[in-house]
């Protein structure tokens, strides 16, 4: 009889296809959290194959901060008329607006952290039970304490101390009224493994993940876009460089890193040989040892 093994990219399907399934079994009312980052691309791309031929049974919801690349916006509205999704935006402006939250001021200003609000608004309004993220284990260290399904009190809070144990492939999504879960079927995949898959599933990305010149400046470490959101300060000159992005958010706050990788074949190579993390590249993870998961404790992503 043939010995039939499964690669390493099937098994991480099968273990996100599952999940994806897992979700829809136990929860009412999922939705999928969507940046239009490769993350959440292939978390788009996988929950299409889980219910397939059907439509995926939950929304697309982007926290739009308002100060998105061009590039990023243009493709979201493309994709989700490929997969044919629906699509919720939430508007970090309108927030603003509606004085739900106060805009930062200053050189470092950031409409990043100003997403919770946002995010916990949406959930509230549309009854979100479940919200599937695209997080990884090795991003960063607070989302290495992540469970598949994690839990959020009725405040949105994350405490990593209270997480449901789970065991095998069982997971617990019992909650009170008013908490919901975030559920994060990538997070055994690494950045490695996110790139190979991309490539072959043959899923359409962003050109900003490409090389391609952009007007540039340095600050904090960062090397930060030129954009009508963001303006170098007198000391921080402008250049135009050779660059793509590794991570996609707030323009804001998204560095970009030196790079001539044109194809996904030379974002691999580069990716393989790199000794800093994608997210090294983002300055609002940079404000404190402990950004991420303090943001993740109020509500974030």
């Amino acid at each position: 009889m043939p010995n039939y093994q499964l690669s390493h990219l099937d098994q991480l399907e099968a273990e996100a296809l599952f999940i994806f399934r897992e979700t829809a079994a136990q929860f009412e009312n999922p939705a999928l959290l969507f940046s239009g980052g490769k993350d959440s691309i292939v978390m788009a791309w996988l929950a299409r194959k889980a219910f397939w031929p059907a439509r995926m049974p939950f929304p697309l919801v982007h926290i739009d901060t308002g100060h998105n690349f061009e590039e990023t916006m243009t493709y979201r509205d493309e994709f989700v008329d490929l997969i044919r999704a629906t699509l919720v935006v939430g508007s970090v402006q309108e927030s603003i607006d509606t004085g739900r939250v106060v805009e930062e001021k200053g050189p470092n200003a950031s409409r990043n952290k100003l997403q919770t609000v946002t995010l916990l608004d949406t959930i509230e309004k549309n009854q979100y039970d479940a919200c599937l993220g695209g997080g990884r284990r090795d991003e960063e260290k607070a989302r290495a304490k992540e469970r598949f399904f994690s839990h959020r009190d009725d405040f949105g809070q994350w405490d990593p101390k209270n997480q449901r144990p789970e065991l095998w492939n069982l997971f617990n999504g019992r909650k009170n009224p008013g908490e919901h879960f975030r559920i994060f079927p990538l997070s055994n995949f690494t950045e490695m493994d996110i790139w190979m898959y991309i490539k072959r599933e043959n899923i359409p990305l962003p050109s900003i993940y490409f090389a391609h010149e952009r007007d540039v400046f340095e600050r904090n470490g960062s090397l930060l876009g030129v954009t009508e959101f963001l303006k170098p300060q007198d000391h921080e000159p402008v250049k135009r460089q050779v660059i793509r992005f590794r991570t996609i958010g707030d323009a804001t706050c998204t560095g970009a890193v030196e790079s001539t990788a044109s194809n996904l074949d030379e974002v691999i190579a580069e990716v393989a040989a790199a000794r800093q993390t994608e997210r090294g590249t983002r300055s609002d993870d940079k404000r404190s040892e402990t950004a991420m998961e303090d943001r993740k404790k109020e509500g974030y992503f």
